[in-house]
Protein backbone atom coordinates (compact mmCIF):
# COMPACT_ATOMS: atom_id res chain seq x y z
CA UNK A 1 0.00 0.00 0.00
CA UNK A 2 1.21 3.49 -0.80
CA UNK A 3 1.32 6.14 1.92
CA UNK A 4 1.07 9.36 -0.05
CA UNK A 5 0.06 12.86 0.94
CA UNK A 6 -0.38 15.35 -1.87
CA UNK A 7 -0.84 19.08 -1.61
CA UNK A 8 -1.50 21.56 -4.40
CA UNK A 9 1.87 22.89 -5.56
CA UNK A 10 0.47 26.30 -6.34
CA UNK A 11 -2.78 28.16 -6.94
CA UNK A 12 -3.58 28.69 -10.59
CA UNK A 13 -4.35 32.27 -11.46
CA UNK A 14 -7.77 32.60 -13.08
CA UNK A 15 -7.21 34.17 -16.48
CA UNK A 16 -10.34 36.27 -17.05
CA UNK A 17 -9.38 37.12 -20.63
CA UNK A 18 -8.92 33.46 -21.53
CA UNK A 19 -12.13 32.49 -19.77
CA UNK A 20 -14.17 34.72 -22.05
CA UNK A 21 -13.19 32.53 -24.99
CA UNK A 22 -15.10 29.52 -23.62
CA UNK A 23 -18.86 29.21 -23.78
CA UNK A 24 -20.47 27.33 -20.88
CA UNK A 25 -20.91 23.60 -21.17
CA UNK A 26 -24.55 22.60 -21.49
CA UNK A 27 -25.67 19.65 -19.36
CA UNK A 28 -29.13 18.13 -19.59
CA UNK A 29 -31.06 15.03 -18.55
CA UNK A 30 -33.03 13.47 -21.39
CA UNK A 31 -34.97 10.33 -22.31
CA UNK A 32 -33.93 10.67 -25.95
CA UNK A 33 -32.55 7.69 -27.85
CA UNK A 34 -28.78 7.37 -27.38
CA UNK A 35 -28.27 6.82 -31.11
CA UNK A 36 -30.03 10.11 -31.88
CA UNK A 37 -27.99 12.01 -29.28
CA UNK A 38 -24.71 10.58 -30.55
CA UNK A 39 -25.63 11.55 -34.11
CA UNK A 40 -25.57 15.22 -33.13
CA UNK A 41 -22.33 17.08 -33.82
CA UNK A 42 -22.37 19.07 -30.55
CA UNK A 43 -22.58 16.02 -28.23
CA UNK A 44 -19.42 15.82 -26.14
CA UNK A 45 -20.59 12.91 -23.98
CA UNK A 46 -23.69 10.84 -23.27
CA UNK A 47 -23.91 8.85 -20.04
CA UNK A 48 -26.54 6.18 -19.48
CA UNK A 49 -27.46 4.64 -16.12
CA UNK A 50 -28.71 1.22 -15.07
CA UNK A 51 -28.19 -2.39 -16.13
CA UNK A 52 -30.77 -2.12 -18.90
CA UNK A 53 -28.86 0.64 -20.69
CA UNK A 54 -27.49 -0.56 -24.03
CA UNK A 55 -23.83 -0.38 -24.96
CA UNK A 56 -22.60 1.69 -27.91
CA UNK A 57 -19.20 1.71 -29.60
CA UNK A 58 -19.03 5.50 -29.80
CA UNK A 59 -16.20 6.82 -27.53
CA UNK A 60 -18.56 9.53 -26.28
CA UNK A 61 -20.90 6.93 -24.78
CA UNK A 62 -20.55 5.64 -21.23
CA UNK A 63 -22.75 3.26 -19.26
CA UNK A 64 -22.74 3.51 -15.46
CA UNK A 65 -24.32 0.57 -13.62
CA UNK A 66 -26.21 2.56 -11.01
CA UNK A 67 -29.92 1.92 -10.70
CA UNK A 68 -32.45 4.77 -10.56
CA UNK A 69 -35.75 5.19 -8.77
CA UNK A 70 -37.46 5.09 -12.16
CA UNK A 71 -36.39 4.91 -15.79
CA UNK A 72 -33.21 6.98 -15.59
CA UNK A 73 -32.69 9.76 -18.10
CA UNK A 74 -29.45 10.05 -20.00
CA UNK A 75 -26.98 12.75 -18.99
CA UNK A 76 -25.84 14.69 -22.04
CA UNK A 77 -22.94 17.16 -22.33
CA UNK A 78 -23.18 19.60 -25.22
CA UNK A 79 -20.74 22.18 -26.52
CA UNK A 80 -20.99 25.03 -29.01
CA UNK A 81 -18.37 23.59 -31.37
CA UNK A 82 -18.15 20.51 -33.53
CA UNK A 83 -16.93 17.50 -31.56
CA UNK A 84 -14.31 15.02 -32.70
CA UNK A 85 -13.68 11.77 -30.86
CA UNK A 86 -11.53 8.66 -30.77
CA UNK A 87 -9.51 6.32 -28.59
CA UNK A 88 -6.00 6.79 -27.25
CA UNK A 89 -4.93 3.45 -25.84
CA UNK A 90 -7.33 2.72 -22.98
CA UNK A 91 -8.78 6.24 -22.95
CA UNK A 92 -11.94 7.03 -24.89
CA UNK A 93 -12.04 10.75 -25.61
CA UNK A 94 -14.01 13.53 -27.27
CA UNK A 95 -13.26 17.22 -27.73
CA UNK A 96 -14.43 20.38 -29.42
CA UNK A 97 -11.10 22.11 -28.73
CA UNK A 98 -12.47 23.94 -25.69
CA UNK A 99 -13.82 21.08 -23.59
CA UNK A 100 -12.81 17.45 -23.44
CA UNK A 101 -14.30 14.18 -22.24
CA UNK A 102 -12.07 11.25 -21.26
CA UNK A 103 -13.07 7.87 -19.84
CA UNK A 104 -11.58 4.49 -19.10
CA UNK A 105 -12.51 1.24 -17.40
CA UNK A 106 -9.75 -0.54 -15.49
CA UNK A 107 -9.97 -4.20 -14.49
CA UNK A 108 -8.74 -4.47 -10.91
CA UNK A 109 -7.48 -8.02 -11.46
CA UNK A 110 -4.92 -6.73 -13.97
CA UNK A 111 -3.47 -4.24 -11.44
CA UNK A 112 -3.38 -6.13 -8.14
CA UNK A 113 -6.62 -4.68 -6.81
CA UNK A 114 -8.36 -1.33 -6.44
CA UNK A 115 -5.28 0.66 -5.36
CA UNK A 116 -3.28 -0.44 -8.39
CA UNK A 117 -6.26 0.14 -10.69
CA UNK A 118 -6.69 3.69 -9.37
CA UNK A 119 -2.99 4.45 -9.75
CA UNK A 120 -3.09 3.15 -13.31
CA UNK A 121 -6.25 5.07 -14.21
CA UNK A 122 -4.97 8.43 -13.00
CA UNK A 123 -1.54 7.96 -14.56
CA UNK A 124 -3.23 7.10 -17.88
CA UNK A 125 -5.49 10.17 -17.71
CA UNK A 126 -2.54 12.43 -16.87
CA UNK A 127 -0.58 11.03 -19.81
CA UNK A 128 -3.56 11.51 -22.14
CA UNK A 129 -4.03 15.10 -20.95
CA UNK A 130 -0.48 16.05 -21.93
CA UNK A 131 -1.27 15.14 -25.53
CA UNK A 132 -4.70 16.78 -25.49
CA UNK A 133 -5.82 20.24 -26.57
CA UNK A 134 -7.81 20.34 -23.31
CA UNK A 135 -5.24 19.43 -20.63
CA UNK A 136 -6.87 21.03 -17.57
CA UNK A 137 -9.03 18.77 -15.38
CA UNK A 138 -12.23 20.40 -14.14
CA UNK A 139 -14.29 17.45 -12.89
CA UNK A 140 -13.69 13.71 -12.34
CA UNK A 141 -16.10 10.86 -11.53
CA UNK A 142 -15.02 7.56 -9.96
CA UNK A 143 -17.24 4.49 -9.66
CA UNK A 144 -15.98 1.32 -7.98
CA UNK A 145 -17.59 -1.83 -6.71
CA UNK A 146 -18.05 -2.43 -2.95
CA UNK A 147 -16.62 0.93 -1.90
CA UNK A 148 -17.16 0.29 1.84
CA UNK A 149 -15.83 -3.28 1.94
CA UNK A 150 -12.99 -3.87 4.40
CA UNK A 151 -12.11 -2.20 7.68
CA UNK A 152 -9.62 0.47 8.66
CA UNK A 153 -6.98 1.19 6.05
CA UNK A 154 -8.03 -1.99 4.21
CA UNK A 155 -11.36 -0.43 3.26
CA UNK A 156 -11.66 -0.31 -0.50
CA UNK A 157 -12.34 3.45 -0.58
CA UNK A 158 -9.18 4.16 1.43
CA UNK A 159 -7.18 1.88 -0.86
CA UNK A 160 -8.66 3.68 -3.87
CA UNK A 161 -7.61 7.05 -2.41
CA UNK A 162 -4.06 5.76 -1.87
CA UNK A 163 -3.86 4.50 -5.44
CA UNK A 164 -5.35 7.70 -6.84
CA UNK A 165 -2.77 9.77 -4.96
CA UNK A 166 0.05 7.58 -6.26
CA UNK A 167 -1.16 8.00 -9.85
CA UNK A 168 -1.69 11.75 -9.71
CA UNK A 169 0.92 14.19 -11.00
CA UNK A 170 0.90 17.93 -11.66
CA UNK A 171 -1.94 17.49 -14.17
CA UNK A 172 -4.15 17.04 -11.10
CA UNK A 173 -2.27 18.36 -8.08
CA UNK A 174 -1.54 21.88 -9.35
CA UNK A 175 -5.25 22.48 -8.70
CA UNK A 176 -7.32 19.49 -7.64
CA UNK A 177 -10.45 19.00 -9.76
CA UNK A 178 -13.94 18.64 -8.37
CA UNK A 179 -14.75 14.96 -7.98
CA UNK A 180 -17.16 12.21 -6.94
CA UNK A 181 -16.48 8.63 -5.76
CA UNK A 182 -19.48 6.31 -5.46
CA UNK A 183 -19.84 2.59 -4.87
CA UNK A 184 -21.35 0.25 -7.44
CA UNK A 185 -22.90 -3.09 -6.55
CA UNK A 186 -22.23 -5.08 -9.69
CA UNK A 187 -19.48 -7.39 -8.40
CA UNK A 188 -17.39 -6.75 -11.53
CA UNK A 189 -14.37 -5.16 -9.81
CA UNK A 190 -13.88 -2.74 -12.70
CA UNK A 191 -12.94 0.82 -11.78
CA UNK A 192 -14.70 3.37 -13.97
CA UNK A 193 -13.21 6.87 -14.20
CA UNK A 194 -14.26 9.71 -16.46
CA UNK A 195 -13.39 13.38 -16.59
CA UNK A 196 -14.31 16.76 -17.96
CA UNK A 197 -11.34 18.84 -19.11
CA UNK A 198 -10.84 22.26 -20.67
CA UNK A 199 -8.41 24.23 -22.81
CA UNK A 200 -7.80 26.72 -19.98
CA UNK A 201 -7.87 26.06 -16.21
CA UNK A 202 -10.78 26.70 -13.92
CA UNK A 203 -10.56 27.98 -10.36
CA UNK A 204 -10.98 25.74 -7.33
CA UNK A 205 -13.56 26.62 -4.69
CA UNK A 206 -13.55 25.30 -1.13
CA UNK A 207 -16.42 25.20 1.34
CA UNK A 208 -15.70 27.22 4.52
CA UNK A 209 -17.97 24.82 6.47
CA UNK A 210 -15.81 21.83 5.54
CA UNK A 211 -12.17 20.89 5.89
CA UNK A 212 -10.48 20.81 2.49
CA UNK A 213 -10.62 17.14 1.49
CA UNK A 214 -6.91 17.04 0.68
CA UNK A 215 -6.23 18.18 4.27
CA UNK A 216 -8.22 15.43 5.99
CA UNK A 217 -6.47 14.04 9.09
CA UNK A 218 -4.84 10.60 9.13
CA UNK A 219 -7.91 8.98 10.73
CA UNK A 220 -9.52 8.85 7.27
CA UNK A 221 -6.75 6.85 5.67
CA UNK A 222 -3.09 6.94 4.56
CA UNK A 223 -3.84 9.30 1.67
CA UNK A 224 -6.31 12.17 1.89
CA UNK A 225 -8.94 12.38 -0.88
CA UNK A 226 -7.48 14.41 -3.75
CA UNK A 227 -10.29 16.71 -4.84
CA UNK A 228 -11.63 20.24 -4.45
CA UNK A 229 -15.14 20.92 -3.16
CA UNK A 230 -16.00 22.66 -6.44
CA UNK A 231 -14.47 24.09 -9.59
CA UNK A 232 -15.39 27.43 -11.11
CA UNK A 233 -15.56 26.81 -14.85
CA UNK A 234 -13.39 28.83 -17.26
CA UNK A 235 -16.48 30.14 -19.03
CA UNK A 236 -17.81 33.55 -19.94
CA UNK A 237 -21.03 32.91 -18.00
CA UNK A 238 -20.72 31.74 -14.37
CA UNK A 239 -20.76 27.97 -14.01
CA UNK A 240 -19.80 25.88 -10.99
CA UNK A 241 -18.96 22.16 -11.02
CA UNK A 242 -19.91 20.84 -7.57
CA UNK A 243 -18.22 17.78 -6.09
CA UNK A 244 -20.07 15.05 -4.29
CA UNK A 245 -21.40 16.83 -1.19
CA UNK A 246 -22.77 15.16 1.94
CA UNK A 247 -23.58 15.83 5.60
CA UNK A 248 -20.00 16.57 6.63
CA UNK A 249 -19.07 19.62 8.71
CA UNK A 250 -15.38 20.18 9.24
CA UNK A 251 -14.23 16.63 8.53
CA UNK A 252 -16.86 14.82 10.62
CA UNK A 253 -20.05 13.15 9.42
CA UNK A 254 -23.24 14.46 11.00
CA UNK A 255 -26.73 13.02 11.70
CA UNK A 256 -26.08 9.26 11.45
CA UNK A 257 -29.19 7.29 10.46
CA UNK A 258 -31.26 10.48 10.01
CA UNK A 259 -32.05 10.83 6.32
CA UNK A 260 -33.92 14.14 6.50
CA UNK A 261 -31.27 15.79 8.69
CA UNK A 262 -28.46 14.58 6.41
CA UNK A 263 -30.27 16.00 3.40
CA UNK A 264 -30.77 19.35 5.11
CA UNK A 265 -27.08 19.51 6.15
CA UNK A 266 -26.08 18.70 2.59
CA UNK A 267 -28.25 21.51 1.23
CA UNK A 268 -26.64 23.91 3.73
CA UNK A 269 -23.23 22.83 2.37
CA UNK A 270 -24.39 23.41 -1.19
CA UNK A 271 -25.56 26.91 -0.34
CA UNK A 272 -22.24 27.57 1.38
CA UNK A 273 -20.38 26.48 -1.75
CA UNK A 274 -22.46 28.76 -3.97
CA UNK A 275 -21.69 31.67 -1.65
CA UNK A 276 -17.97 30.84 -1.61
CA UNK A 277 -17.99 30.78 -5.41
CA UNK A 278 -19.65 34.18 -5.55
CA UNK A 279 -22.81 32.83 -7.13
CA UNK A 280 -25.66 35.31 -6.98
CA UNK A 281 -28.41 32.81 -7.70
CA UNK A 282 -29.92 29.87 -5.85
CA UNK A 283 -30.23 26.36 -7.27
CA UNK A 284 -32.60 26.58 -10.22
CA UNK A 285 -33.54 25.10 -13.58
CA UNK A 286 -29.95 25.66 -14.70
CA UNK A 287 -28.67 23.49 -11.81
CA UNK A 288 -28.97 19.79 -12.74
CA UNK A 289 -28.32 17.72 -9.62
CA UNK A 290 -27.36 14.08 -9.33
CA UNK A 291 -28.30 12.50 -6.01
CA UNK A 292 -26.80 9.22 -4.83
CA UNK A 293 -28.89 7.40 -2.21
CA UNK A 294 -27.61 4.42 -0.24
CA UNK A 295 -30.91 2.59 0.31
CA UNK A 296 -33.39 1.96 -2.50
CA UNK A 297 -36.31 2.40 -0.13
CA UNK A 298 -35.20 6.02 0.51
CA UNK A 299 -35.19 7.14 -3.13
CA UNK A 300 -38.79 8.33 -3.23
CA UNK A 301 -38.50 10.10 0.13
CA UNK A 302 -35.36 11.94 -0.97
CA UNK A 303 -37.04 13.05 -4.17
CA UNK A 304 -40.07 14.32 -2.24
CA UNK A 305 -37.89 16.17 0.27
CA UNK A 306 -35.84 17.80 -2.47
CA UNK A 307 -38.94 18.89 -4.37
CA UNK A 308 -40.33 20.43 -1.18
CA UNK A 309 -37.05 22.28 -0.53
CA UNK A 310 -36.01 23.23 -4.09
CA UNK A 311 -39.25 23.34 -6.08
CA UNK A 312 -40.06 21.65 -9.35
CA UNK A 313 -37.64 23.51 -11.62
CA UNK A 314 -34.35 21.93 -10.52
CA UNK A 315 -33.53 18.89 -12.71
CA UNK A 316 -32.95 15.82 -10.51
CA UNK A 317 -31.40 12.44 -11.26
CA UNK A 318 -31.61 10.00 -8.32
CA UNK A 319 -29.41 6.92 -8.32
CA UNK A 320 -28.91 4.08 -5.84
CA UNK A 321 -25.26 3.84 -4.79
CA UNK A 322 -22.98 3.51 -1.80
CA UNK A 323 -21.44 6.65 -0.30
CA UNK A 324 -17.74 6.70 0.62
CA UNK A 325 -18.52 6.68 4.37
CA UNK A 326 -20.75 3.94 5.77
CA UNK A 327 -22.73 6.34 7.99
CA UNK A 328 -23.69 8.64 5.11
CA UNK A 329 -27.04 7.95 3.48
CA UNK A 330 -26.86 10.32 0.50
CA UNK A 331 -24.60 12.59 -1.52
CA UNK A 332 -25.38 15.34 -4.02
CA UNK A 333 -23.34 16.68 -6.91
CA UNK A 334 -24.25 19.10 -9.65
CA UNK A 335 -23.48 21.82 -12.13
CA UNK A 336 -24.81 25.26 -11.29
CA UNK A 337 -25.10 28.03 -13.86
CA UNK A 338 -25.84 31.48 -12.59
Amino acid sequence: MWVVTLRPTHTLQFDAAASRRLAPLRVEYSHARAADVLAQADTLAAIGFGDATLNHDDPRWLRVRLQADASAPMEIWRTTGRVTHGRDGEVAWASDGNYGFAALNVDESAHDGIAGAARHAYAALAQWSRRSATPHFLRVWNYLDAINEGSGDAERYRRFCAGRAAGMDAAFTAAYPAATAIGLRDGRRVLQVYALTARVPGRTVENPRQTNAWRYPRQYGPAAPGFARAMRAPSVAPQLYISGTAAIVGHASHHPEDLAAQLEETLVNLRSLLAAAGSGTALCGASPLKIYVRHAQDLAAVRDLLRARLGEAVPLLLLEGDICRRELLLEIEGIHSG
